[in-house]
C-alpha cells in the first residue's frame, strides 16, 4: 500500500513541476498550493515506511544466521555417523563376499520392484563364457525335464514367495544344488556345487525318502489285503501289524495289538516258528488259529532276517470250501454239459480224453468202449478219418499236426468243417488254464443254409429298394433312421451321407422342412413314428412341396415295432390329373354348347320345314288347283325328302332333351304286338320297295308292359329301318318279341352283311354310320337313339353280328322296373331331381 502511495505523490509531482509557468493561471493559485501541501504529507509518510522496511530486513538476516550455524553443527555430526555406519556396512559387506567366495556357487536376486536381476558368483559352475545373464537361460546349462521345472519354480518363487530346494545335475556333470525363498521382499536362488561328503549326505537323504516311501507303500499294501501280516524284532516281540492281523486278533488297533502283544498262533505253531528264527531257516507250515472267535485253518510263512522277522498267514478255509463246491459244480456241470446238444470233449495237457458227453460220442458215432478207455486226440482223429467223417485234407499228417498245434496256443480258436456226409460243424477249440483243450462242436447246417438265404434274401431285397422309384425309409422303435434308399434322399435333397448317421426323425423332419414347412404334417408324421400308440394303423398324406413337387406318402407299422415311409413322386399325374380335369370341364361346357345349339336350331327348322310340308301337302291334295304328272312326282320327292329331314330333326330333338334331362316318358300300357305292328306299319313302304320280307313274331298271350308307347315304337322303327337298310333285295327281316321272367324281349334280325369286330364297338355312337357295301344312308342317330331311349326305361341293349350272315339287336325292357319307379316317385311328394319327375309322368 505504501509503494503504491509513494508511486502516486511521485507521479503527481513530476506532472506539477513539469508544467510550464504560463499553464498556471492566477485564478487556480489557491487549488495549486492546497495540491503541494498534499504531497509533502506524503513524502513524510514514505520516509518512515522505509525506515520500519530496513529494521525488519536487519532482524531477519540475523535470526538466519544464527539458525544456518545451529543447522550446519547438526549436520556435521549426522554426516559423522553415516560415515560410521557407511564405514560398518562396508565391512559387512566385505566379508559376506569372503563369505560366498569360500565357496562355488551363484546367488541370483531379483528385486520385486524392477524385477531386475543380480547375478554374482562363480559364473564357471553353469557355463563357460562371463555372461551373467547365460545364468539364466537355465535349458543351455540343465537337461530339459530339469530347466522347465526349475523354471516353473522360480516363477512361484517369485509371483507368491513360494521356497525351494533341487538337486539336479548339469549338461557338464556337476551336481548342484539350487534352493530359493524370499529374503526381505526379494526373491533370491542359490545355485551350490554339491561335493564330497555334501553331495553323500543328499544320495543318502535321498535313499531314505525312497526307502520310508517303499516302506508305507508296502505297509499300505499289507493293510490292504484280507491277509494277517506281522514283524518281529530280534527277541520275537510283534513291533508292526497289518489291519486283518488286529481285527483277527480283535484289538482296537495296531498300537493295541502290539501294546498286549496279541498272538495270532496257537502255543505250538508259535514254538515252531520261535525255533527256526533260532536257527535262521524259513517256517512253512498249516496251522489253525482263532480269528474274531471262529476257528478257521491258515497257511503260515515266516521269514527271518538279520534284525526282524516277517510273517504272513493265508486263511485257507474258503479255498478248502471252494474245492469242495467245485468239486460239487464239476459234476452238475458234467451233467449239464450231457444234456446239450452240443457235443463236448475235453483233452487233458497230455492229449488224452478225460471228459466228452453223449451229443459228442453220438456225433461221430464212437464206441463207449472206446471212449472209456480215455483215448489221445490223434487215436480219435486216426479212427474218424478211417471212418470217413473228416474234411478231406490233401496232407492229413501236416493238418493233424497244424490241428493239435492248439494244445501249445493260448486263444481260443474257431474252424468250421465241411464233413463228405454234407454237414457243416462248427468247432470252437478253447484251451485249458490247467492245460489241455476243450472241443465244441456245433452242428451248423441248418444254420449256415438259412444264413445264406436271408443273405441272399437281404441282398435282394436291398438291391430292389435301391432301384425303386419311390423314396423308402424305415425308423427303428428309438425314432432314428435304421434304412433308406437313393431315391428317398434325391426326392427330399438329403445328403446321404448325414443320412447314414441314423439322424432321429426330428432331425430328418427339420431337414425336409425346406421344401415343405407344413409343420403340422410333419409333426403327425413324427407323432406315427416316434409316439406312443394303442393302436398303430397306417395313414396316407400328400405333400405338396413349394417347389411344386407332389408326394403322396403311406406310412406303415412294421412287425418289428419299427415304421416304413413310402413317398412316391405324383407330380406327373396329378399334372395329368388336373389337365384331364379341366379337360373334362371344358369338354362339358363344350357338348352342353352344343346340345343348346342343336336344340336350338332344331327349333327354329322344324317350324318352317312344317309349314313346308303343310305347302306341300296342299299342292299334293290338288285343292288350289289340278297338277300335271311331272309337278306331282316333284312333289313326292320334296316330301320325301322332307319328312326325312324331318325326322332326322325329331331326332336331334329327342337326343338334345335326354342329354339334358328333359325327355318326359308318357307312361301307359302298351300292348306289344299292337305297336309291333304299328312300327312294322311305317316302314310299308320301304319294305315294298326293297323287296324284303319281314316277319313279325310274338305269343298271342305275351300281354302288355308299362312304358312310352310312342317311344317304344320309335326305338322298332329305328331298328327295323336299320335292318332294311343293311339288307339286300329278297332277304327276310324279323322282329320278334316275347316275355322271360319281368322282362320283356324285342329282338330285330336282319340277312345282311353284317357289323365287322372292330365297328361294333362303334355302332351306338353318335353320327357314326359304316354304309359301306350297302344301300342304306344315314346321319347314324338311329342306334344312338335306341340306347338311349331303352336305357331311360331302365332296360339295355345287345347286338350280335357274324360277318355275312346278318345281325340281331336285343332290346330288354323291364316288365316291372318303370312300374315300380313310378311307385318311389309317388311315394315321394317332392322327387330328388327333374329328370326323376319327367321320367314317370303319365
Amino acid at each position: 500500500m505504501g509503494r503504491r502511495h509513494r508511486h502516486i505523490a511521485l507521479s503527481l509531482e513530476k506532472t506539477l513541476l513539469g508544467l510550464p509557468p504560463f499553464f498556471v493561471a492566477p485564478e487556480a493559485s489557491a487549488q495549486t498550493a492546497d495540491q503541494l501541501a498534499v504531497l509533502q504529507g506524503l513524502r513524510e509518510s514514505h520516509d518512515i515506511i522505509g525506515l520500519s522496511l530496513v529494521i525488519g530486513l536487519v532482524l531477519f538476516s540475523t535470526i538466519t544466521a544464527l539458525l544456518h550455524l545451529a543447522g550446519r553443527q547438526s549436520w556435521t555430526k549426522r554426516e559423522n555417523a553415516l560415515s560410521l555406519e557407511l564405514a560398518n556396512i562396508r565391512a559387512k559387506l566385505d566379508r559376506a563376499e569372503v563369505f560366498l567366495a569360500a565357496e562355488p556357487q551363484i546367488i541370483i536376486a531379483w528385486d520385486t520392484a524392477n524385477g531386475g536381476p543380480e547375478i554374482t558368483g562363480d559364473l564357471s559352475l553353469v557355463t563357460d563364457a562371463p555372461v551373467a545373464r547365460r545364468v539364466l537361460g537355465f535349458g543351455s546349462w540343465l537337461p530339459p525335464e530339469s530347466a522347465q521345472k526349475l523354471d516353473s519354480l522360480v516363477d512361484k518363487l517369485r509371483l507368491r514367495g513360494e521356497a525351494f530346494r533341487l538337486a539336479v545335475e548339469s549338461l557338464g556333470g556337476r551336481h548342484l544344488e539350487i534352493e530359493g525363498r524370499a529374503v526381505t521382499g526379494r526373491a533370491v536362488m542359490r545355485i551350490h556345487d554339491v561335493s564330497g561328503d555334501r553331495r553323500e549326505v543328499i544320495r543318502l537323504r535321498e535313499c531314505q525318502i525312497r526307502t520310508v516311501i517303499e516302506i508305507d507303500a508296502l505297509h499300505a499294501m499289507l493293510d490292504a489285503i484280507p491277509n494277517p501280516a506281522w514283524i518281529r524284532d530280534q527277541d520275537g516281540s510283534l513291533t508292526w501289524v497289518n489291519v486283518p492281523f488286529v481285527k483277527a486278533v480283535e484289538a482296537k488297533d495296531p498300537g493295541d495289538a502290539i501294546l498286549r502283544q496279541a498272538e495270532l498262533l496257537e502255543w505250538r505253531a508259535r514254538d515252531g516258528a520261535a525255533a527256526a528264527r533260532r536257527a535262521g531257516r524259513l517256517w512253512h507250515e498249516r496251522a489253525p488259529a482263532v480269528v474274531a472267535g471262529e476257528r478257521r485253518m491258515f497257511d503260515i510263512v515266516e521269514v527271518p532276517g538279520e534284525f526282524a522277522s516277517a510273517g504272513m498267514a493265508i486263511d485257507l478255509s474258503d479255498l478248502e470250501a471252494s474245492r469242495a463246491d467245485l468239486s460239487r459244480l464239476t459234476e452238475a456241470h458234467a451233467r449239464t454239459l450231457d444234456q446239450l446238444t452240443t457235443a463236448v470233449a475235453i483233452f487233458d495237457r497230455s492229449q488224452r480224453l478225460i471228459f466228452h458227453n453223449a451229443a459228442y460220442r453220438t456225433l461221430w458215432a464212437l464206441d463207449q468202449n472206446f471212449l472209456d478207455q480215455k483215448p489221445t486226440d490223434s487215436q480219435i482223429l486216426d479212427r474218424l478219418r478211417a471212418a470217413g467223417l473228416l474234411p478231406e485234407q490233401a496232407d492229413f499228417r501236416s493238418w493233424k499236426k497244424s490241428f493239435l498245434g492248439s494244445y501249445q496256443s493260448i486263444e481260443t480258436s474257431e474252424q468250421v468243417w465241411y464233413l463228405p456226409d454234407s454237414r457243416t460243424l462248427r468247432i470252437v477249440v478253447n484251451p485249458n488254464p490247467q492245460g489241455g483243450v476243450t472241443y465244441l462242436f456245433d452242428d451248423v447246417t441248418e444254420r449256415f443254409h438259412l444264413e445264406s438265404q436271408f443273405n441272399a434274401l437281404t441282398r435282394v431285397q436291398g438291391e430292389t429298394l435301391d432301384t425303386l422309384k419311390e423314396g423308402v425309409a424305415v425308423f427303428g422303435t428309438d425314432g432314428r433312421l435304421k434304412l433308406f434308399n437313393p431315391a428317398f434322399a434325391q426326392l427330399w435333397n438329403l445328403d446321404p451321407k448325414i443320412l447314414a448317421e441314423r439322424p432321429h426323425i426330428d432331425q430328418v423332419a427339420a431337414l425336409c422342412a425346406v421344401l415343405h414347412p407344413d409343420e403340422t404334417a410333419w409333426n403327425e408324421l413324427r407323432s406315427f413314428v416316434a409316439g406312443l400308440q394303442d393302436e398303430r394303423t397306417g395313414f396316407e398324406r400328400r405333400f405338396a412341396r413349394r417347389d411344386g413337387t407332389v408326394l403322396d406318402c403311406a406310412a406303415l407299422p412294421l412287425p418289428d415295432g419299427a415304421t416304413l415311409l413310402a413317398f412316391t413322386d405324383m407330380t406327373a399325374g396329378v399334372n395329368v390329373e388336373l389337365a384331364l380335369t379341366e379337360r373334362n370341364q371344358a369338354l362339358i361346357d363344350a357338348e352342353k354348347l352344343r346340345n343348346d345349339f342343336v336344340h336350338h336350331v332344331s327349333y327354329e327348322l322344324r317350324s318352317p320345314l312344317t309349314t313346308i310340308i303343310g305347302f306341300i301337302q296342299l299342292l299334293g291334295d290338288g285343292a288350289i288347283g289340278p297338277l300335271n304328272d311331272k309337278q306331282r312326282e316333284y312333289i313326292g320327292y320334296v316330301m320325301n325328302s322332307s319328312a326325312a329331314l324331318l325326322a332326322i330333326i325329331n331326332d336331334i330333338l329327342d337326343l338334345a332333351s335326354i342329354d339334358m334331362d328333359a325327355m318326359e316318358l308318357q307312361l301307359e300300357e302298351v300292348d306289344i304286338k299292337e305297336t309291333m305292328k304299328a312300327a312294322a306299319q311305317g316302314i310299308q313302304d320301304r319294305v315294298a320297295d326293297s323287296d324284303i320280307h319281314l316277319r313279325i313274331i310274338a305269343l298271342d298271350d305275351i300281354g302288355s308292359f308299362r312304358a312310352d308307347a310312342k317311344r317304344v315304337r320309335q326305338i322298332l322303327f329305328n331298328l327295323l329301318s336299320n335292318a332294311i337298310g343293311f339288307s339286300a333285295r329278297g332277304q327276310s327281316v324279323t322282329l320278334a318279341a316275347l316275355r322271360r321272367d319281368d322282362e320283356i324281349v324285342f329282338k330285330v334280325s336282319d340277312q345282311g352283311r353284317g357289323i365287322p369286330p372292330a365297328v361294333l364297338d362303334r355302332v351306338f355312337n353318335r353320327f357314326h354310320s359304316d354304309t359301306s357295301g350297302s344301300g342304306h344312308r344315314g346321319v347314324g342317330l338311329g342306334l344312338s337313339i335306341v340306347r338311349s331311349l331303352v336305357e331311360l326305361h331302365g332296360g339295355r341293349v345287345l347286338i350280335d353280328s357274324v360277318l355275312g350272315e346278318g345281325t340281331t339287336v336285343t332290346c330288354i325292357f323291364p316288365a316291372q322296373g318303370v312300374k315300380l319307379i313310378e311307385a318311389r316317385a309317388n311315394a315321394w311328394p317332392e322327387p330328388d331331381s327333374p329328370r326323376q319327375e319327367r321320367r314317370t309322368q303319365g
